[in-house]
């Protein structure tokens, strides 16, 4: 019976149908293929994970790398930020030193120690505290000058090219007395000044000769200054009148004004014989500038000279007064030669000078508005003080101190007082300080209101007389004869009236 089933089949299958024998055969040629093709997706679902794998550990690892990267970067910088401020630091210790170590060498002993203890908490090691030190122990060193002894010199503009000035002919020879009585001659400053400097003089404010106080009535009150200075040292005060560059002095061997430098500080110009113009030390400011950045210890806490000023020819070469904005025909007597100025633009251009002179450490002063007598009657004295406060201060500045022309006192050797109305007038302008001419070594009056000082012309005459006729008005500041121009004429200087 199993043998019939078997054959059965096997009939069944021989005698099957061919199609659907290959129907058969593509069936499982199709389960085939797609086993295969079931496998082949497994296996690239099998890849892609094996390769978001291996991206993620290559993103990890590069951001792992990025991280550490970063870190480095940050610890570089924090590094270099440090090293920056400590260098910023030591650089502020030792600019502070250096700054400190200027106000000591001009005896601002508390000033350099008040600097220095500002950066005290930033310095390295003793340095600073060893500065403050040795400042204190020159502090304690220091004596008070006697501000009753201190002498007063002034010059006029300096003789910049002598070979001019002593040279004029024609029309201009009847110069050469006057320049060469008044004028003294760079070189002949500049010997001046070292042999003032080699003596122990030491340059000091006027103001520094006062303590200034206010009494209960809001009035300032005088006493007198506490100047200190070391052994040996001897203050002094410095003026220069008329520093205006008047019309005359054109072309004869002067500057012809004064302007700000590249270096912000004050310094001249002067017109060549060629007609060019070049700046430099060519009049008294920055060539005293030029001595103290050289010997700082030759200046008291910063002191510099007093300019005065006139006003007629305007200020600093600048012809800022009015009457040179007018017409020949309107009463400019100096148009028809120079022409006409714009007061606006010279007032302008003037002022970012006095600006400079002021933060320098230049007092300012008047010299009158007209260079006149101050023996003059009250009238006259008024309106050409009126004419000062109206032409000149409105350009420089309010000033308290006033240097007479020729010296001229608005009084006699006694005191001022209130019924000299000369006095009065001035005083009620704010004048507190006023300077005449005394060739003695020192004349000084102070008193609570004001304070008066007479003042030693250093200039041709003065010195003619002391090499020449035996003055002897000078020696106790310098030896004229290796200082004296010896290609001076003798016009205007032969003549002596025994001062």
């Amino acid at each position: 019976m199993r043998e019939e089933k078997n054959r059965s089949k096997k009939g069944v299958s021989g005698s099957a149908d061919p199609a659907e024998k290959r129907r058969l055969e593509r069936a499982r040629e199709e389960k085939k293929a797609k086993r295969r093709q079931q496998a082949l997706i497994m296996r690239l679902v099998i890849i892609g994970v094996l390769v978001i794998v291996l991206i993620g550990c290559i993103l990890g690892i590069r951001a792992g790398i990025q991280k550490n990267k970063q870190k480095k970067l940050e610890a570089k910088a924090e590094q270099e930020q440090q090293i920056k401020e400590e260098q910023e630091k030591e650089q502020t210790v030792k600019s502070t030193l250096s700054e400190a170590d200027k106000l000591a060498l001009g005896y601002d002993y508390d000033g350099a120690i008040e600097r220095l203890n500002g950066v005290a908490d930033k310095a390295a090691g003793d340095e600073v505290a060893g500065a403050i030190a040795l400042y204190e122990e020159a502090k304690n060193k220091l004596v008070e000058a006697d501000v009753d002894t201190i002498p007063h010199v002034f010059f006029h503009i300096l003789v910049a090219e002598p070979s001019i000035t002593w040279n004029l002919s024609g029309d201009d020879e009847y110069k050469i007395s006057d320049y060469n009585q008044v004028m003294t001659t760079i070189d002949e400053f500049k010997g001046i000044l070292q042999q003032m400097y080699d003596k122990g003089f030491v340059l000091v404010r006027i103001h520094d000769m006062v303590e200034e106080t206010t009494d209960e009535n809001g009035n300032t009150v005088f006493s007198k200054g506490k100047i200190m200075l070391p052994e040996g040292k001897k203050p002094f005060v410095m003026s220069q009148d008329d520093v205006c560059y008047y019309f005359y002095m054109s072309g004869d061997g002067f500057a012809s004004k004064m302007v700000v430098g590249e270096d912000g500080r004050p310094t001249t110009e002067y017109i060549q014989q060629d007609g060019t113009t070049v700046t430099g030390a060519y009049d008294l400011v920055p060539v005293l500038n030029e001595f103290i950045d050289e010997h700082p210890d030759f200046s008291y806490q910063g002191a510099k000279a007093i300019l005065a000023f006139t006003g007629y020819n305007g200020v600093l070469g600048y012809r800022t007064d009015p009457d040179l904005a007018k017409t020949a025909e309107e009463g400019n007597t100096n148009a028809e030669e120079y022409g006409v100025y714009n007061m606006e633009e010279e007032i302008a251009a003037a002022q970012p000078v006095v600006e400079a002179l002021k933060k320098d450490g230049w007092e300012l002063a008047s010299h009158s508005y007209g260079h006149i007598s101050y023996g003059s009657d009250f009238s006259k004295v008024k309106e050409d003080a009126d004419k000062w406060q109206q032409r000149v201060a409105n350009v420089i500045g309010p000033s308290d101190i006033l240097i007479f022309p020729f010296g001229t006192d608005i009084g006699g050797w006694n005191d001022y007082s209130d019924d000299n109305e000369k006095y009065t007038y001035l005083k009620n302008q704010g004048f507190r300080f006023f300077c005449n001419v005394d060739s003695n070594e020192y004349w000084m009056q102070q008193r609570s209101e004001y304070l008066r000082q007479g003042r030693r012309n250093l200039d041709g005459y003065r010195m003619y007389q002391d090499l020449f006729n035996g003055a002897d008005k000078l020696s106790d500041l310098f030896d004229v004869k290796s200082v004296y121009d010896s290609t001076r004429p003798a016009t205007g200087l032969e003549s002596w009236d025994g001062a």
